[in-house]
């Protein structure tokens, strides 16, 4: 359970105490169902802050006041495809923030805030310290009920913003349903993932039948598929046991391949999300755009380009000492890693910071390196090539180097129209390359799509990966990385508290490499990143031994005792700022060996 300082409620400082009592204006009548749905949230906020100072004062009962907030979060999971599609930075700092502190910049400054809205309060209140938080409680129940008075009055003057495509919402609801709904992020204290996944399908279900827009689509098919769905949620309540392969084959996936059916394919999102609106399945190839993450252009990119690419990512002579090439640290036998502790420098003997991370899926990340000090593919290369333990070399050697060999002035004609070997075209090449190296063509992939069965073991280690083990609150499907759905735009880092050694090799120490903390991004030189380090992808995480930034775990067992511990606070190490809960999860050795066998089943080495 973490802990709000009481100090925050300094913030609330120059907040207006708002009257929720305002006559529409604003507010076009073809969006009924959300304005209905925003003024029952209203209503809903409002009993929850009068609960909430009720209960600061023993006047109600804690069951009652989590009653209260479970309606509040019912209420606003109505309309939440709505306002944290159309209102997204908003959504997701005030009304439903994950319970962690966050930077918000300002101009060239930069703050630490605490976390505000739903989330947070399911945590306090659901937690077995409520009635010692209710200090906390307030203030976090002041936060959002004046927050949304903002937003509410400004929408009853105003309107509210609705887009060319209306169906969008709704799949990214989904999406939103299935990676952070039912594996209990989005509910991290009261694990209701059945009764709000409910209501937030019935949300859907009222704006397809109300709404105008919908009336030259067919939508008796996903009414259907809305009704047995909510169905199958009233009979599966228990976090769990909850059937997510099972959830997402006949209810989830079958819902969005005919929401995508009626008009998937859009530019609305093209510039803020690496979603891809054409996808049917969210465990194929196509359900990101890689275009979204780097430089490069679909328009740009060819065979040529990637295997021009291919050949300056195996070229040592590139590198000052011309020993060293990309493959030297990621390996394709290996999973694109190279299997040591830490990466080998061009010293030797030496070795550089971090361990080698896989480059399959790498193109889809916003930030790049452990400590995410790289904002793109293509900067994330130019740091290799600058580094004084890598490449060591600079991109006018590089280009000169290049320049000198007939070879790739052929190959540099054939990629590109006006031939020239430039540093825009070699990055564009190289960042071809590594975009190529997609993974979703692995058993498990192939299973969700229903081309082929694996071991009852791997699904088993599924569920346990989705639920009871709350690996998917980090690891979030189906990229099973820390790229933050249901948009994909930002990347995660935790604080684990990652120890030198695995758990069982005494004495237990914390590792000293302090992360994110150190990067160049100064913005974020603060207390919250201090031990924090990018969520990477468990795809092909059975070829890409030793684990974690250091490198210091051998075996996905020793991985997993130390999650089970609930990392280095759990463990009784002092951290003060561990993202990851330091609950034990309890999971039994059979249960580990499941999820095993579930991570053994995203192997897929198909793209080389």
């Amino acid at each position: 359970m973490r802990s709000y300082p009481v100090v925050i409620v300094i913030l609330l400082i120059g907040f207006a105490v708002m009257s929720f009592n305002p006559t529409y204006q604003g507010m076009g009548s073809e969006n009924t169902t959300v304005n209905k749905g925003l003024t029952d949230f209203k209503i809903k906020l409002e009993q929850l802050k009068s609960d909430v100072y009720e209960f600061s004062e023993d006047k109600t009962s804690l069951e009652d006041l989590r009653k209260s907030l479970a309606d509040t979060r019912n209420s606003f999971k109505e309309i939440e495809f709505y306002v944290a599609y159309h209102y997204p930075e908003f959504t997701k700092t005030h009304l439903n923030a994950a319970p962690l502190f966050h930077i918000e910049a300002a101009g060239t400054s930069a703050y630490t805030l605490p976390p505000e809205g739903l989330q947070v309060l399911d945590e306090l209140i659901f937690s077995d310290e409520a009635k010692e938080q209710k200090e906390e409680i307030k203030t976090i129940t002041d936060f959002l009920y004046n927050s949304y008075a903002n937003f509410y009055l400004s929408s009853v003057r105003n309107g509210l913003s609705k887009g060319n495509n209306r169906t969008l919402p709704l799949r990214i609801e989904l999406i939103r349903i299935y990676t952070l709904g039912v594996t209990g992020f989005d509910t991290p204290g009261s694990l209701n993932i059945s009764e709000e996944a409910s209501h937030a399908l019935l949300g859907i279900k009222k704006y397809i039948n109300d709404d105008i827009y919908f009336k030259n689509y067919n939508v008796q098919k996903a009414n259907h598929i809305i009704t047995e769905t909510v169905d199958y949620l009233a009979k599966n309540k228990d976090f769990e046991t909850f059937d997510r392969i099972e959830f997402y084959k006949k209810y989830i996936q079958p819902l969005y391949q005919e929401l995508g059916s009626w008009d998937g394919k859009s530019d609305d999102l093209k510039e803020f999300s690496g979603w891809n609106a054409g996808n049917k399945n969210f465990f194929s190839s196509d359900f990101l755009d890689p275009y979204f993450y780097t430089l490069l252009k679909s328009s740009e990119n060819n065979s040529a380009l990637r295997k021009l690419g291919k050949e300056i990512f195996y070229d040592q002579k590139l590198s000052e000492n011309g020993k060293m090439s990309c493959a030297t640290c990621h390996l394709p036998e290996n999973g694109f890693t190279d299997l040591k502790a830490k990466s080998p420098s061009n010293v030797e003997g030496k070795t550089v910071l971090r361990n080698s991370p896989s480059l399959y899926n790498a193109v889809f990340a916003k930030r790049f390196f452990y400590d995410l000090r790289a904002f793109y593919l293509e900067q994330q290369a130019e740091h290799v090539i600058y580094n004084e333990d890598e490449f060591n070399t600079s991109y006018e050697s590089i280009i000169r180097k290049i320049k000198m060999k007939p070879e790739y002035k052929k190959a540099f004609s054939k990629a590109f129209k006006n031939g020239k070997i430039s540093r825009e075209n070699f990055s564009k090449a190289l960042s071809s390359y590594v975009a190529s190296l997609y993974s979703f063509e692995s058993d498990f992939d192939k299973f969700m799509r229903n081309e082929k069965e694996i071991s009852e073991d791997a699904k088993k280690g599924y569920n346990l990966f989705m639920g009871k083990a709350n690996c998917a609150t980090c690891h979030f499907a189906p990229h099973f990385s820390g790229l933050v759905p249901p948009f994909f735009n930002e990347n995660e880092s935790e604080v684990l508290g990652i120890t030198k050694k695995p758990i069982n090799q005494k004495p237990l120490e914390l590792d000293s490499d302090k992360g994110r903390i150190n990067s160049p991004v100064k913005k974020e030189n603060s207390w919250i990143y201090e031990n924090s380090f990018k969520t990477v992808t468990v795809r092909n995480i059975a070829l890409t031994k030793p684990y974690f930034h250091n490198g210091a775990f051998n075996t996905l067992e020793e991985v997993l005792d130390f999650y089970n511990e609930g990392g280095g606070e759990g463990l009784g190490l002092k951290i003060k700022n561990q993202t990851l809960p330091a609950d034990k999860l309890n999971l039994t050795q059979t249960e580990i060996k499941q999820i095993i066998a579930f991570l053994n089943s995203l192997t897929d080495v198909s793209q080389k």
